[in-house]
């Protein structure tokens, strides 16, 4: 009977989940939009001269971390430049809130606001919900999760007053040594890249919002960060159709409102020396906009990262951008000289008025399709509990258990015997964790103890020698750096010790860092049991103890190829 009520539970929330998304696909989409005279678009268009329509493809930097007098001057950049919109960085929900208010009301056309939203609010916010990064999220076979997440952001979003956000990452990431991307990707598999992408921003566009798939034609493959360098992409147009860019052409066919372009020099698609791709016409125009077919809004990556500005500074980048076909520049470090020279390109003859107006309509479409036609100030009254809501707390370990990845290991060599005294051994920390004070509930004599990412030779051989003492031990890897690179930066004595005690018998491991930290963890794969956490948050170390105590059964998949070991798809269901 219990089971029958369950299946019907479960048969009805498809049902009403179907119904949902089949009554937004009636909704016109921004992309719909775009096919059909818009009189507010057409209104406001005649009302700007050519100066104001030139900043209404400006996005410009805020924060709410560096004071009044940096507040100030974006303020006087609004007024004086009028321009299209701003990308806002770390701060705290209440003023960020305070200050779009702000903002919006000395701008004659009302703003598009727009952040980096990848995990949702918390990746720039303080006090807001951050999700499971992308990577984890790769491990999750559930994708009407991921599709959940994305109403949720959106919902997070316009609750503070913001139209778009730049997500999600749809890069393939197949260089583990990335420096830039890594755990920001779902992963080195195209197809679980695509779908796990147009789940997430579907989820988001269902909800009103703005998205922006990065960075196009792919930046997963490279071994240098363009915020300091321009990267070089030396592969043949053959592979970067078959693969980077699969992904984004998934996102096309899905309907994605914006897509983002990536400071990259690649040959193969322009042979011009030193030219990032985001001032290249024949990728931006020739293959994403008429190759791909893609007609949602353009936006550069940074305009003020090296990889663009090293070779071309003073405002030079800015206009090669537009030229290239961008729709929005981003982030321009000098938005006033931009515009200037934006403006005598256009007397010269450099871009027809056609293409110029269709920007601009662009820009302007995209904010009625957010609702700025009819634009309200975002109450501040119970803002921070708003975006605190139970719902998101409760989808954050739902995803976290459906992220968790067993790699090697049983029932039985996962829950090791109740009775035997047990260490629980948390390393690259100084405090009790999560995964510590949740299991020592299970095991009557347990021992706590913690191993700093820098422990000495001396205190690890004394380790050793005690833990012989016990029957059974549990270990816990984590990364507490707010980035998690692919490789933990412990030293070589906790590396060791990690390999000496996953030798022995009865011994459990959980990883809480990036899933390619374990190819640098040299027998890690005798453990006992092997458990990939992906991520050092609360909810994970949740989802691995769990998972131990057999109250959760593990269903994710890895989301990369780590090694001989391990790779893109493991994972043990019990």
């Amino acid at each position: 009977m219990a089971t029958t009520k369950k299946s019907f539970i479960y048969s009805l929330f498809l049902t009403l989940n179907f119904i949902a998304v089949s009554a937004f696909a009636q909704k016109e989409s921004y992309i719909q939009s775009l096919n059909r005279q818009n009189h507010w678009v057409d209104s406001v268009f005649k009302k700007l001269n050519r100066r104001q329509k030139v900043a209404q493809l400006f996005f410009v930097r805020a924060h709410t971390n560096l004071g009044l007098a940096y507040e100030d001057s974006v303020a006087n950049v609004i007024k004086n430049e009028q321009v299209g919109g701003l990308v806002f960085f770390q701060g705290g929900p209440v003023r960020q809130a305070q200050l779009i208010n702000r903002y919006q009301k000395i701008s004659k056309v009302p703003l598009i606001i727009a952040q980096d939203g990848e995990w949702g609010l918390g990746m720039r916010l303080d006090s807001t919900i951050s999700y499971p990064y992308q990577m984890t999220l790769g491990a999750v076979q559930d994708n009407t999760l991921i599709y959940k997440m994305g109403q949720m952001v959106a919902y997070d979003f316009k609750r503070i007053g913001m139209q778009m956000n730049f997500g999600p990452d749809m890069d393939i990431n197949n260089n583990p040594d990335n420096p830039v991307i890594g755990y920001r990707s779902f992963g080195d598999n195209k197809y679980n890249v695509a779908v796990k992408g147009i789940a997430y921003f579907t989820g988001m566009q269902s909800e009103g919002l703005l998205t922006t798939a990065k960075h196009f034609p792919g930046h997963g493959d490279t071994n240098v960060d363009s915020h300091f360098d321009l990267p070089l992409l030396p592969f043949s147009r053959e592979r970067l159709d078959t693969l980077e860019e699969y992904p984004f052409r998934e996102a096309i066919k899905a309907g994605i409102s914006g897509i983002m372009i990536a400071h990259m020099d690649i040959p193969s698609l322009d042979s011009t020396k030193h030219l990032p791709s985001t001032l290249s016409r024949k990728i931006v125009t020739g293959i994403l906009k008429d190759s791909l077919g893609f007609k949602g809004l353009v936006v550069s990556d940074a305009m003020e990262m090296r990889g663009v500005v090293k070779y071309f500074p003073n405002g030079d980048a800015d206009v090669r951008a537009f030229l290239a076909g961008n729709d929005v520049l981003e982030l321009s470090p000098n938005s006033d000289l931009a515009i200037r020279k934006i403006r005598r390109a256009i007397r010269n003859d450099q871009i027809t008025e056609e293409e110029f107006d269709a920007k601009v309509k662009k820009v302007l479409a995209a904010k009625y399709w957010a609702g700025l036609n009819s634009y309200h100030e975002t109450p501040i009254n119970n803002l921070v509990a708003d975006l605190n809501r139970p719902a998101e707390k409760e989808l954050v370990q739902q995803l976290s258990d459906a992220s968790i990845t067993l790699l090697k290991g049983n029932a039985a060599s996962l829950q090791l015997n109740p009775i035997l005294k047990t260490a629980i051994v948390s390393i690259g920390v100084t405090q009790p964790t999560v995964f510590q004070q949740d299991l020592s509930h299970w095991y009557a004599d347990c021992r706590i103890i913690m191993i700093s990412k820098n422990e000495s030779a001396a205190d690890i051989n004394n380790l050793l020698t005690m833990l012989k003492n016990y029957g059974q031990v549990y270990i816990s890897i984590h990364d507490s750096r707010k980035r998690p690179a692919s490789k933990l930066d412990y030293n070589a004595d906790v590396k060791r010790l990690i390999t000496q005690l996953a030798s022995r018998k009865n011994t459990v491991i959980s990883v809480f860092a990036n899933a390619y930290s374990i190819a640098g963890l040299p027998g890690i794969e005798k453990a006992g049991a092997l458990i990939m956490a992906y991520q050092n948050s609360d909810d994970l170390q949740r989802s691995a103890v769990k998972v131990i105590t057999q109250r959760l059964k593990p269903s994710g998949k890895l989301s990369v190829s780590v090694n001989e070991y391990f790779k893109n798809g493991a994972g043990i269901s019990l």
